[in-house]
């Protein structure tokens, strides 16, 4: 079973769907007419005959042991020279400590006094636990656990300290509480969810940049101060929206609501502000609401956006990330998609306005595949590919109007895009071209980029001169997406993974009452007008078995509400407005579920 089809599975069990592979995506989503074909050069490439055949099995597990030894190779030279700083710079064998640095293209406001958060290390953790590395994983935890703290005086980009720092805790806390991996081993004290304690604090600093006129947060938050006064207003979409996951999770597993609330009411803000035909733009301005870059894509400054959007329907069953993501998506197909590329346009005409291919497009087929977009997935993919074969890497961005790497943006960063997408459609359609590729670009990294103390970005991929800067995602993703390559096992196919590579995943029951939770206590956000709401589909919710608790709202459960009015007869509201409780008689009758809220051990109202 493909990936897509195993997390689409997953949630139809949640949501009382029968799935078989991606049929459920397929029927729920029309997919546009192909976008019109691009005339330009480089849209096509020629592989030879040998990407075709299958590997033996003792081939692919040479493959994986050589991803294997890719990260041990990376990880380790970081864990000597670089730990606990935040990054290693692999041709000198020193250390950078980044995360004030991270999306800081001007580097201002850089702290005077900050000696590292081990980034790297927190990266790291999830993919020591892909690896089977329980060792590794029990010290990172519990060092981890023992030493982080973010009282910091520190500057940060909430979208980076969101994926990199939040996810990565998230995702190391369920794996490491998951007693069918068995990865915490039994040489040190029992891992007691510290890491959770840490999440649920670093994203506490974040919260204030939700504070904005618009409800679409800051790029900026200082971790101690919160936004400085003089903090630039300037925001971009993917950075905006890039929190209903890891936000989502936090809700889920500790019952404080404030972060899934932020999330959505961000979500939403970013929508409103689409065009008429349904595109958004890159930049904004986070207190006037007003588009700054209004040039539309799916490459940097928009890219998570879209697939959070649907990453979030697909973890929580969320009909309304649903609902946004087809509108989005078919905007984007119809537009955006010049066949096999796509290219930026005017968010409000639809031309086309840059024409290059960003390496951080190369994700996009990823998103194709859970959707059920093969045919386009295919193309998109073999075309970046074609640029990883014709540079040996994949450059940031390439002029597709002169066939040429583009002029200023001639660096590749160790990026997992493409990694990430071969992972994606070998797992959706089992055919040996993708695992050819995926050992093409373990080549072209090992080769062009391998140095003594790690692996080392590239300057310029024409020149092919290296750069002492190895970033973070290189342990979290790109060696991580291709020892999963080349694994093929379906262990990890019912978990999600963030735009960081970090893993999350719902047990059946807790899914459920997130679902619930999720559209109830959602809806009640301050910041969303009245005519963004949508009534879940609540009949294709799985209904628990009748408990004398409940047995009150039975006949409630059948009933539904209307698209003009979300609240049904059974609703009950919460007693406290902050959905706050001291037992469960401060809290109400659920008004999409007409499930009997409870109070839970965190002190929140919540569905179970």
């Amino acid at each position: 079973m493909g990936v897509y089809a195993a997390l689409v599975a997953n949630h139809g069990m949640v949501a009382g769907h029968i799935v078989i592979g991606a049929v459920l995506f397929v029927a729920l989503i029309t997919v546009p007419p192909q976008g019109s074909p691009l005339l330009v050069q480089g849209s096509t490439a020629e592989f030879p005959a040998h990407m075709y055949e299958p590997l033996s099995p003792e081939r692919l597990n040479l493959y994986r042991d050589d991803a294997r030894r890719m990260f041990e190779h990376a990880f380790d030279s970081y864990m000597r020279n670089a730990f606990p700083h935040d990054e290693l710079k692999p041709i000198s064998g020193t250390w950078t400590d980044s995360l004030a640095e991270l999306g800081n293209l001007n580097m201002s406001q850089l702290p005077e006094q900050y000696n590292g958060i081990a980034l790297s290390l927190i990266e790291s953790i999830s993919t020591l636990a892909v690896l089977g590395n329980s060792s590794e994983f029990s010290k990172a935890v519990r060092w981890a656990s023992e030493n982080l703290s973010f009282k910091l005086d520190v500057r940060v980009n909430v979208f980076e300290a969101n994926i990199r720092v939040v996810g990565g805790l998230i995702s190391a806390h369920l794996l490491a509480i998951d007693e069918s991996l068995s990865l915490m081993d039994d040489n040190g004290e029992p891992y007691d969810g510290a890491l959770l304690h840490l999440a649920t604090d670093m994203a506490t600093r974040l919260l204030p940049a939700f504070e904005s006129q618009t409800g679409v947060p800051y790029a900026w938050v200082n971790l101690q101060r919160g936004v400085l006064p003089t903090e630039t207003t300037e925001q971009n979409t993917a950075g905006a929206g890039t929190f209903l996951l890891e936000f989502g999770m936090l809700s889920a597993l500790t019952g404080d609501q404030r972060f899934m609330v932020a999330a959505r009411s961000a979500m939403r803000a970013l929508w409103r502000l689409r065009s008429p035909l349904g595109l958004l733009g890159n930049t904004l301005d986070v207190v006037s609401g007003k588009w700054i870059h209004p040039n539309s894509g799916i490459g940097g400054g928009s890219d998570s956006f879209f697939e959070y959007l649907l990453k979030c329907y697909v973890l929580f069953g969320d009909m309304e990330c649903w609902k946004i993501f087809r509108g989005a998506y078919r905007a984007i197909q119809t537009y955006v998609f010049k066949n096999p590329w796509y290219v930026e346009v005017s968010m409000s005409s639809g031309k086309p306005m840059y024409l290059d291919a960003q390496g951080l497009q190369a994700f996009w087929p990823a998103v194709n595949v859970m959707v059920g977009d093969l045919p386009q997935a295919n193309a998109t993919h073999r075309a970046f590919f074609g640029l990883w074969q014709r540079y040996g890497v994949l450059p940031e961005r390439h002029s597709l109007a002169t066939d040429s790497v583009h002029p200023t943006e001639r660096y590749y960063l160790l990026r997992p895009e493409l990694a990430e997408a071969t992972y994606y459609l070998y797992r959706a359609t089992r055919d040996p071209f993708y695992l050819h590729a995926g050992r093409a670009i373990w080549e072209g990294i090992e080769r062009l980029t391998r140095s003594k103390h790690g692996y080392a970005s590239l300057r310029d991929v024409v020149t092919k001169e290296k750069e002492d800067r190895m970033c973070s995602f290189f342990l979290a993703e790109t060696c991580k997406y291709l020892y999963l390559l080349f694994e093929d096992t379906s262990k990890w196919d019912r978990w999600v993974f963030n735009t960081e590579g970090h893993l999350f995943q719902l047990p059946y029951e807790t899914a459920v009452s997130v679902r619930r939770a999720w559209h109830g206590l959602g809806n009640k956000s301050q910041t969303v007008a009245p005519t963004s709401l949508m009534c879940p589909n609540i009949e294709q919710v799985s209904k628990p078995q009748t408990t004398a608790s409940s047995s009150a709202a039975t006949e409630a459960e059948k009933k539904t509400c209307t698209e003009s009015n979300c609240k049904s007869p059974c609703h009950v509201p919460d007693k406290n407005a902050d959905f706050k409780c001291n037992d469960s008689g401060d809290c109400g009758i659920d008004a999409h579920t007409c499930i009997q809220r409870v109070c839970s051990k965190h002190n929140w109202c919540t569905t179970v």
